[in-house]
């Protein structure tokens, strides 16, 4: 059983999300980061950096903290979603990483400053925005190669699709010029395990576009 520890967040609902597909039994646990329950020292010792997602395994004994880890993690454990061959899996941490170090910062960051602070600063708004659209030029284009950003459907997908659904939530995907995101988001909208592990920990719609 793993017990995880998470919050109605795009980083939360890669790993609801990633659960549901694999199959995995697992007990939420809701930590409402809005009323600071991310700092109680039960939370801290799972997760030193105070952020949700958070998991542990008690088949294992391991506690992990940082989404993309413990995406890594539970697909290694159930030897799916991140290749067959070393070139595969190779292809599938490349984009993973890229979501950790480029989309899901920056997407945070537009959402921060124009969704929930708007007019605060021009500059960052105009900034990080500019910066997720060039991002999600880079995945429109990766899209057109493949049906999933890596080849077949992976953890780098689960990893990046919350993201542009709170893209699409906060802003919009514009079929015209995102036909390969758009027909990619539907596809995993579409998946049950993509809307269970969205309503984890707290009942929501996946965004329609």
């Amino acid at each position: 059983m793993i017990d995880l520890y998470t919050f109605s967040t795009p980083n939360g609902r890669k790993v609801s999300l990633a659960l549901e597909e694999m199959g995995l039994e697992y007990n939420t646990h809701a930590i409402n980061i809005m009323e600071d329950e991310q700092f109680a020292p039960d939370f801290l010792k799972i997760s030193p950096n105070n952020k949700i997602p958070a998991i542990v395994d008690h088949e294992t004994g391991i506690s992990l903290m940082e989404s993309g880890a413990i995406l890594i993690y539970l697909a290694e454990k159930t030897n799916s979603f991140i290749g067959k061959t070393p070139e595969e899996r190779a292809k599938v941490i490349e984009w993973l990483m890229w979501q950790m170090g480029g989309l899901g910062p920056m997407l945070g960051q537009a959402g921060h400053f124009i969704a929930f602070n708007p007019g605060k600063s021009k500059y960052a708004e105009e900034r990080y925005f500019n910066e997720s659209l060039r991002l999600i030029g880079v995945l429109e284009k990766q899209l057109g190669k493949t049906d999933f950003v890596a080849g077949d459907y992976s953890i780098a997908d689960m990893a990046i699709w919350p993201w542009m659904a709170s893209f699409a939530s906060h802003f919009s995907l514009d079929s015209e010029k995102m036909p390969n995101i758009v027909r990619w988001y539907k596809a995993i909208a579409a998946r049950p395990a993509a809307a269970k592990g969205y309503a984890v920990p707290t009942d929501a719609e996946i965004p329609t576009v």
